[in-house]
């Protein structure tokens, strides 16, 4: 029996909106899962004209931030522009409602004999593109409810100014929410909460990158509604929103010229020191170890012996296996003339002594992050190959030197640091996809599932992307299990990419559901001239990681 598809409502303005919006709704509109059935629009008056005189002394406080914008839109430009306008009726042909809403404590209603109308059209789901606030019947008529994004970190008193004040007080990382309206924003339902990294230096990037990534949220949440059902959709949104967040900033307004020119300065302020630095230093990861002899992981990270690689290149990615008494630390090699990552590999013996990198896997394209894993005595690497646009599987044919391609697991997308656990006789394979044109890749992990290693069909998890946070989205390192508990290592690139990890305990895992739990983080802390460390692997007594640092050029 083929599921019907939920009916969706738009609730509009106008049909000219952000393109963002329009590809949003374009992508509804092609799903296997959703269907625009309504349109609402809301019924336009008409705009009384303002003297450019009366414009210019209504902006007169914040003349340096409008200047500074309109300079940052000629100044950067993309092929992704969210905010230029399409035309929705080229791609929503269905019924329409013109209402005119009615104000009620500064909010909107609709009238009744509207309401009326609307319920005849069985909406599931009504999604919030135009209107002012919403409050009355409306939020209750269609089955699932009003859905909004309220994207930002700060309460604002003009949407102009998402993703401004992030750029302008350095936040690390800008928030976009997806939410059931309530009738009062302190108490809607939190669909889920994604985080992208904030551009540090433009304004206009930041608002552009943020709209149009936020895009697929909205259609990936309908689908997975569609996918698992009621129950347990709501049954888990019911769990995360019991509890309560707090707002600890205040309402931001319109920079004023003082805060426009403080705020720009200091911007660029950092550029120049950033620059001055780069003539004199330049960054390099490299690969440390420490070895215990009783054969548990080391956990003081200042006691771990470095491994410098020569100033022509860098050495990261460490992965080990044990073999005849021997350590066999695969990495990734990176020389700067060529830009092209290959494997290397080092091998140690059990007081520490080791071998200079020798390369074991080079392809056209550039490889990092080499993955091991056993199975049925067959020595397996997934290296990362985002540029071929596939997810690899690598058979070593002669240990350990001698490497071939057995198949290509996924492909036609753009994945990077894919990592497999076994669990529950099934292969669980994490990795970050870099989804759509203009989405970062780092931002969200995925998860797929098979009955076998050497699966043709890798089923996709119904709440995928499972994590959508630069702070502890991409893997970093093996899955490992302590006291039958399941903890996954992952990378912080809130800061900057891989500035530190984050430990993560996965607490549910099924073909359904997937829950993890922060247990601790990991920063570049132990030594001065480390900037990263994005990288943790153990096996028998030894414990590799990697680390950027900062040398003299």
């Amino acid at each position: 029996m083929i599921k019907q598809k939920l009916k969706i409502g738009l609730l509009l303005n106008q049909y000219n909106v952000p393109h963002w919006t329009y590809k949003m709704i374009e992508n509804i509109q092609n799903s296997s899962h959703s269907e625009i059935v309504l349109v609402v629009k809301k019924e336009q008056n008409s705009i009384k004209k303002t003297s450019i005189f009366n414009q210019f002394w209504s902006q007169k406080n914040h003349v340096f931030y409008n200047l500074y914008s309109k300079f940052e839109q000629k100044l950067f430009k993309t092929d992704f522009n969210a905010f230029a306008l399409n035309d929705l009726k080229k791609i929503v042909n269905c019924s329409e409602i013109i209402v005119k809403p009615i104000e009620v404590q500064n909010n909107e209603a609709l009238t009744a004999d509207d309401i009326k109308k609307i319920k005849t059209q069985s909406v599931d789901v009504f999604i919030k593109i135009g209107f002012n606030t919403l409050t009355g019947e409306i939020l209750k008529t269609p089955k699932y409810g009003v859905w909004d994004y309220h994207h930002g970190n700060f309460k604002i008193s003009k949407d102009t100014l998402v993703g401004v004040w992030e750029v302008f007080k350095q936040t690390y990382e800008t928030v976009v929410t997806l939410r059931i309206l309530s009738g009062h924003p302190d108490q809607s339902t939190i669909i889920s909460k994604t985080i992208y990294n904030t551009d540090h230096l433009f304004v206009n990037r930041n608002r552009n990158n943020l709209f149009w990534n936020s895009k697929s949220i909205l259609p990936r949440k309908l689908k997975e509604l569609y996918l698992v059902g009621e129950e347990q959709f709501f049954g888990k949104l019911k769990k995360q929103n019991n509890e309560p967040f707090f707002y600890d900033n205040k309402r931001y307004t319109i920079p004023t010229n003082y805060e426009t020119l403080k705020n720009v300065f200091k911007l660029y302020w950092i550029s120049v020191k950033r620059i001055i630095k780069e003539r004199f230093y330049f960054a390099q990861w490299i690969v440390l170890f420490k070895l215990e002899s009783n054969k548990q992981m080391s956990k003081s990270f200042f006691q771990f012996k470095r491994l410098l690689p020569p100033k022509d290149r860098f050495w990261a990615d460490p992965f080990i296996i044990e073999k005849n008494n021997k350590f066999y630390i695969y990495i990734e090699e990176l020389f700067y003339s060529d830009n092209k990552g290959k494997i290397s590999l080092i091998e140690m013996d059990q007081e520490g002594n080791y071998t200079n990198p020798e390369i074991v896997l080079e392809t056209d394209y550039h490889l990092s992050y080499p993955f091991l894993i056993e199975d049925n005595n067959e020595l397996y690497m997934i290296p990362e190959t985002e540029e071929n646009r596939t997810i690899e599987l690598y058979k070593c044919i002669a240990f350990p030197k001698k490497w071939e391609l057995e198949k290509v697991l996924l492909s036609d997308l753009k994945a990077v640091d894919s990592t497999i656990f076994k669990h529950n006789n099934k292969y669980w394979l994490f990795t970050n996809i870099h989804e759509f044109q203009g989405n970062p890749g780092i931002d969200e992990l995925f998860l797929f599932y098979s009955e076998t290693l050497l699966e043709n069909n890798w089923i996709s998890h119904p709440q995928n992307p499972i994590a959508s946070n630069p702070s502890f989205t991409r893997p970093a390192g093996n899955i490992f299990i302590k006291e039958n508990r399941i903890f996954r290592p992952a990378q912080n690139c809130s800061k900057h990419y891989g500035y530190g990890m984050q430990i993560r305990e996965i607490v549910t895992i099924n073909e359904t559901e997937y829950e993890e739990r922060q247990v601790q983080s990991i920063y570049p802390n132990w030594e001065k001239d480390l900037l990263s460390t994005h990288t943790l692997n153990h096996s028998g007594k030894l414990t590799v990681i990697d680390a950027n640092i900062s040398r003299r050029k």
